[in-house]
């Protein structure tokens, strides 16, 4: 008798938007819907139901003892950190006999900024009597989350860094709805001192909610106070099919205990816009300017492949 994979479940942040909620719980029954071999169940950390305890409880119910949790979360913070590793080792607690790995979260990756850039084309197309825009015209204002964590901050410019790379945008700037500098008013005044007359503000969310309602309010706001300045909006990522395919790339990472850290958006394993040619290149060891014959310091970055 073969033994049955591990379960997937899925843990959210939660919000206090009932429309971004049923947004993370349709997600969840769709990936259950596409993946009838394997038992799928979701929950939240906070604000919103289910608590991820009950979802836990129903997998349980089902027979479930091993699964397999992926943070539905764009950077790794305070949530994927430490609130979602603390719930589960409590669910442990009071589950005896299960087993449990933990994946990482969505981060950067290439598909994820492949449905960015379609957002930003959809808000570039020429609709409700407006002009297409040229992208070369056209500064981005990604606005994330915002965070505490400075490492969570730093992944979301790291995500502006690689939406800008290859794909012709006049540049992509970065701003937070909470917790963290610049705001999106700040933001949208620097796009403006780097020149900008054209600006599309992309929100860096899943799904709807309270926070990018607000990124959408501050925009027109400011919007409305530069009407020099010709500013639209963007759409948050969605239910798309890419995001459904990379949450069982992060599943399978996680029953693998295949848990890489940046290859997703390395040069020599994917294809990214402008550095097509580089993808399984052999990499050479890179000598640094004080080594010498005598002296091998032993740091020498490229001695691997690159063949993840």
């Amino acid at each position: 008798m073969t033994t049955p994979p591990p379960a997937l479940l899925i843990a959210g942040h939660g919000t206090r938007d009932e429309a971004g909620a049923e947004a993370f719980r349709d997600f969840v029954r769709e990936l259950g819907a596409r993946h009838p071999e394997l038992p799928v169940a979701g929950g939240f950390i906070e604000l919103s139901p289910p608590p991820l305890g009950d979802a836990v409880t129903e997998l349980v119910e089902r027979g479930v003892r091993r699964f397999a949790a992926v943070p539905l979360m764009l950077v790794s913070a305070g949530h994927a950190k430490g609130d979602i590793p603390a719930a589960l080792s409590r669910e442990k607690e009071r589950h005896p006999g299960i087993s449990y790995t933990y994946g990482r979260p969505l981060g950067p990756h290439p598909a994820l900024l492949n449905v960015l850039e379609r957002r930003l084309d959809e808000a570039l197309d020429a609709t409700g009597g407006r002009t297409a825009l040229d992208r070369a015209d056209v500064t981005v204002l990604l606005v994330g989350r915002g965070s505490t964590d400075p490492d969570a901050n730093a992944e979301v410019y790291k995500a502006a860094r690689l939406l800008w790379e290859g794909r012709g945008y006049a540049g992509v700037e970065t701003a937070f709805v909470s917790l963290a500098a610049p705001d999106v008013p700040s933001g949208l005044d620097r796009c403006v001192a780097l020149g900008a007359r054209r600006i599309v503000v992309l929100p860096y969310f899943l799904f709807t909610g309270i926070l990018p309602d607000r990124v959408r309010q501050q925009t027109e706001g400011w919007a409305a106070a530069h009407p020099e300045v010709e500013v639209r909006s963007a759409d948050v990522i969605g239910p798309e099919p890419e995001l459904l395919d990379l949450v069982m790339e992060r599943y399978a990472e996680a029953v693998k205990g295949d848990l890489r850290m940046n290859c997703d958006s390395c040069v020599y394993r994917i294809a990214l816009p402008g550095f097509e040619d580089k993808v399984g290149l052999p990499q050479q060891p890179h000598f640094h300017p004080d080594d010498d014959d005598h002296h091998h310091h032993g740091h020498h970055h490229g001695a691997h492949t690159h063949a993840h």
